[in-house]
């Protein structure tokens, strides 16, 4: 909006302070800044209300750590809301509101963001782990990210030296390795979108543990959409121009800031969880921007620990219905390593560390030939 309205003033004169709003870097600032306003105002009269709202809470694992049935019982979910306040007011009122990829990347966090608060508001009024149908839920989360990934083919930039980009598959190091899916490339980016909101809803398990894995691939991400959406940076490192795509970049700052103003109240021992309101939404926002960046292969790198939950989950329930045994301890695997007796501080801390260092390789991509 302020982007818009840079646009109306300047028309009519110069004025000299507003130039501040035609760099992306600037307004990325301030999204970031805006977003941990707008969750901080919001966080305990919000608390407080979904305390009064929600009663016993959300429902925890009885076959899960026994002292979190204790200690984490009563505590209120949908803290995604909180987060999806402040990344939309940080976006709407800072990036350019002309541009596709904004609104592609929105449409799939606000939309996975409501199926997250039906299946929340499902599990706390029924009182059961059990939310919405798996396969419905499943089916709808394909059908935004198609039409997400749809805006994006037809409305997203075009560089004359490539033109197939838009149903293309970039590869990290092989910088002119292009693979052309055609409109196959539709059932890839949403794979893509899908699969990285399931991989956080799967890490979101522990006080604090999904998000700032989700923070820093914010991060990386919109260093990435800078780079690629600016021709100078994108020629000198030998990557795949994308024009258009470092708007982006705003919408990664206001996940950050939103991010920084849910983990205040997240951090341990959490006053509430973000729910699937928020890592179904965070998810498919880091997946919607790894399509817009072409940088969808990188985003396995980067979100490597997401991708590291999900393997987990993966091969338990394969293993145990082949063989009727159980690989982990309990699956997810950051709930392994609290069975093999692990503090639930030392499991977020050391995979916050290991989500960094993911973050690093993917980015060091960049520049690898």
């Amino acid at each position: 909006m302020f982007y818009w309205l840079y646009e109306q003033l300047s028309a009519g004169g110069h004025v000299p302070i507003l130039n501040l709003l035609r760099y992306q870097t600037f307004r990325t600032g301030m999204a970031i800044f805006t977003a941990l306003i707008v969750v901080g105002a919001l966080g305990s009269r919000f608390i407080r209300f979904m305390q009064l709202k929600q009663g016993k809470g959300q429902p925890i694992r009885s076959d899960g750590i026994q002292r979190h049935v204790v200690e984490k019982a009563g505590t209120p979910t949908m803290g995604g809301v909180m987060i999806l306040a402040g990344l939309l007011v940080g976006t709407l009122l800072w990036a350019d509101l002309r541009n596709v990829y904004v609104w592609a990347v929105l449409l799939v966090t606000a939309s996975y963001g409501l199926l997250g608060f039906l299946d929340d508001y499902a599990k706390v009024t029924k009182q059961t782990t059990e939310g919405v149908s798996g396969k419905l839920r499943m089916v709808l989360e394909i059908l935004i990210a198609v039409v997400a990934v749809w805006l994006i083919v037809i409305y997203g930039g075009r560089p004359p030296e490539a033109p197939d980009l838009p149903t293309s598959v970039a590869f990290p190091i092989f910088k002119q390795l292009l693979l052309d899916l055609g409109w196959f490339y539709l059932a890839f980016g949403a794979f893509i979108i899908c699969g990285a909101a399931n991989a956080v809803n799967f890490t979101d398990g522990l006080d604090g543990l999904a998000i700032v894995p989700v923070m820093i691939a914010a991060a990386a991400f919109g260093l990435i959409a800078y780079i690629v959406g600016n021709f100078v940076f994108a020629n000198y490192l030998q990557l795949h121009f994308v024009p258009g795509v470092g708007e982006v970049a705003v919408v990664c700052g206001a996940m950050i800031g939103a991010g920084l103003g849910f983990l205040w109240y997240n951090a341990p021992p959490a006053k509430i969880f973000m729910g699937d309101t928020g890592s179904l939404a965070l998810g498919g926002a880091v997946g919607a921007i790894a399509v817009a960046t072409k940088h969808e292969i990188v985003l396995a790198i980067i979100g490597g620990l997401f991708v590291l939950e999900t393997l987990s989950v993966m091969i338990q329930v394969i293993s145990f219905k082949l063989t009727g045994r159980r690989v982990f301890r309990m699956a997810p695997i950051h709930h392994h390593f609290e069975k093999l007796g692990w503090s639930e501080s030392t499991v977020v801390i050391r995979f916050w560390i290991i989500a960094v260092i993911l973050a690093l390789i993917g980015l060091s991509t960049l520049k690898l030939r």
